[in-house]
Protein backbone atom coordinates (compact mmCIF):
# COMPACT_ATOMS: atom_id res chain seq x y z
CA UNK A 1 0.00 0.00 0.00
CA UNK A 2 1.04 3.59 -0.52
CA UNK A 3 1.04 6.43 1.99
CA UNK A 4 -1.92 7.94 0.16
CA UNK A 5 -3.91 4.69 0.22
CA UNK A 6 -3.14 4.13 3.90
CA UNK A 7 -4.10 7.69 4.82
CA UNK A 8 -7.35 7.50 2.84
CA UNK A 9 -8.21 4.35 4.80
CA UNK A 10 -7.39 6.18 8.06
CA UNK A 11 -9.64 9.11 7.14
CA UNK A 12 -12.45 6.76 6.16
CA UNK A 13 -12.05 4.84 9.45
CA UNK A 14 -12.13 8.08 11.46
CA UNK A 15 -15.48 9.06 9.92
CA UNK A 16 -16.77 5.50 10.38
CA UNK A 17 -15.81 5.70 14.07
CA UNK A 18 -17.72 8.97 14.44
CA UNK A 19 -20.72 7.43 12.67
CA UNK A 20 -20.58 4.45 15.04
CA UNK A 21 -20.29 6.67 18.13
CA UNK A 22 -16.83 5.22 18.80
CA UNK A 23 -15.24 8.11 20.71
CA UNK A 24 -12.17 6.05 21.68
CA UNK A 25 -11.58 4.98 18.08
CA UNK A 26 -11.83 8.54 16.79
CA UNK A 27 -9.50 9.81 19.53
CA UNK A 28 -6.98 7.02 18.84
CA UNK A 29 -6.54 8.39 15.30
CA UNK A 30 -4.88 11.55 16.68
CA UNK A 31 -1.24 12.17 17.49
CA UNK A 32 -0.65 13.55 21.00
CA UNK A 33 0.01 16.95 19.42
CA UNK A 34 -3.03 16.72 17.14
CA UNK A 35 -5.84 19.22 16.81
CA UNK A 36 -9.05 19.95 14.97
CA UNK A 37 -9.96 23.33 13.50
CA UNK A 38 -13.59 24.07 12.80
CA UNK A 39 -13.80 26.91 10.33
CA UNK A 40 -16.27 29.77 10.31
CA UNK A 41 -17.61 32.23 12.86
CA UNK A 42 -19.99 30.04 14.81
CA UNK A 43 -20.15 29.29 18.52
CA UNK A 44 -18.32 26.01 17.85
CA UNK A 45 -15.68 27.41 15.48
CA UNK A 46 -12.04 27.46 16.49
CA UNK A 47 -9.17 25.12 17.31
CA UNK A 48 -9.37 22.26 19.81
CA UNK A 49 -5.99 20.90 20.91
CA UNK A 50 -5.44 17.25 21.83
CA UNK A 51 -6.29 17.61 25.56
CA UNK A 52 -9.70 19.04 24.58
CA UNK A 53 -10.49 16.37 21.98
CA UNK A 54 -12.04 13.69 24.26
CA UNK A 55 -14.64 16.20 25.45
CA UNK A 56 -15.17 17.68 21.99
CA UNK A 57 -15.73 14.29 20.36
CA UNK A 58 -17.94 13.07 23.23
CA UNK A 59 -20.06 16.24 22.95
CA UNK A 60 -20.84 15.34 19.33
CA UNK A 61 -22.29 12.06 20.53
CA UNK A 62 -24.25 13.79 23.32
CA UNK A 63 -26.07 16.15 20.96
CA UNK A 64 -26.88 13.25 18.59
CA UNK A 65 -28.18 10.57 20.97
CA UNK A 66 -29.41 8.44 18.04
CA UNK A 67 -26.09 8.98 16.25
CA UNK A 68 -24.88 10.98 13.31
CA UNK A 69 -23.90 9.33 10.05
CA UNK A 70 -21.08 10.61 7.88
CA UNK A 71 -21.09 9.59 4.22
CA UNK A 72 -17.92 9.97 2.18
CA UNK A 73 -18.66 11.23 -1.32
CA UNK A 74 -15.09 11.56 -2.55
CA UNK A 75 -11.45 11.56 -1.50
CA UNK A 76 -8.18 12.83 -2.91
CA UNK A 77 -4.83 12.15 -1.27
CA UNK A 78 -1.34 13.48 -1.79
CA UNK A 79 1.44 12.54 0.56
CA UNK A 80 0.32 13.04 4.14
CA UNK A 81 -2.86 14.99 3.26
CA UNK A 82 -6.30 13.63 2.46
CA UNK A 83 -9.14 15.84 1.23
CA UNK A 84 -12.59 14.40 1.88
CA UNK A 85 -15.94 15.54 0.56
CA UNK A 86 -18.65 14.22 2.87
CA UNK A 87 -22.14 14.74 4.19
CA UNK A 88 -23.79 14.03 7.51
CA UNK A 89 -27.23 13.41 8.86
CA UNK A 90 -28.53 12.91 12.35
CA UNK A 91 -31.28 13.87 14.75
CA UNK A 92 -30.17 16.62 17.13
CA UNK A 93 -31.34 16.52 20.78
CA UNK A 94 -33.73 19.34 19.86
CA UNK A 95 -35.56 16.94 17.53
CA UNK A 96 -34.35 18.80 14.43
CA UNK A 97 -32.71 16.93 11.60
CA UNK A 98 -29.13 18.05 11.11
CA UNK A 99 -27.85 17.57 7.59
CA UNK A 100 -24.63 19.17 6.43
CA UNK A 101 -22.02 19.02 3.68
CA UNK A 102 -18.31 19.10 4.46
CA UNK A 103 -14.83 19.37 3.17
CA UNK A 104 -12.40 17.79 5.62
CA UNK A 105 -8.66 18.14 5.26
CA UNK A 106 -6.85 15.40 7.18
CA UNK A 107 -3.14 15.90 7.79
CA UNK A 108 -1.21 12.86 8.99
CA UNK A 109 2.31 12.29 10.27
CA UNK A 110 3.55 8.71 10.49
CA UNK A 111 0.00 7.39 10.46
CA UNK A 112 -1.39 9.69 13.14
CA UNK A 113 -3.75 12.61 12.60
CA UNK A 114 -1.98 15.86 13.43
CA UNK A 115 -4.62 18.25 12.11
CA UNK A 116 -8.18 17.94 10.91
CA UNK A 117 -9.63 21.05 9.30
CA UNK A 118 -13.40 21.06 8.92
CA UNK A 119 -15.28 23.27 6.46
CA UNK A 120 -19.07 23.08 6.40
CA UNK A 121 -22.29 25.04 5.93
CA UNK A 122 -22.04 27.32 8.95
CA UNK A 123 -25.70 28.33 8.70
CA UNK A 124 -26.69 24.71 9.43
CA UNK A 125 -24.34 24.77 12.42
CA UNK A 126 -25.85 28.02 13.70
CA UNK A 127 -29.47 27.02 13.05
CA UNK A 128 -29.37 23.54 14.56
CA UNK A 129 -26.28 23.01 16.72
CA UNK A 130 -26.17 26.54 18.15
CA UNK A 131 -29.98 27.01 18.24
CA UNK A 132 -29.75 30.19 16.18
CA UNK A 133 -27.24 31.87 18.48
CA UNK A 134 -24.28 33.68 17.00
CA UNK A 135 -21.12 34.89 18.65
CA UNK A 136 -21.21 38.52 19.76
CA UNK A 137 -19.60 40.87 17.30
CA UNK A 138 -17.84 44.02 18.47
CA UNK A 139 -19.73 47.20 17.74
CA UNK A 140 -17.89 49.95 15.90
Amino acid sequence: MTTETDNKARARQFLADLSAGNVDGALAAYAKNGCVETMGSTLISGVSEYPELPGAIASIMEVFPKGITFTVRGMVAEGEKVAVEASSEGEHVSGQTYSNDYHFLFEFDKGKLVKLTEYMDTEQVTDVLCRGQRPPYPLD
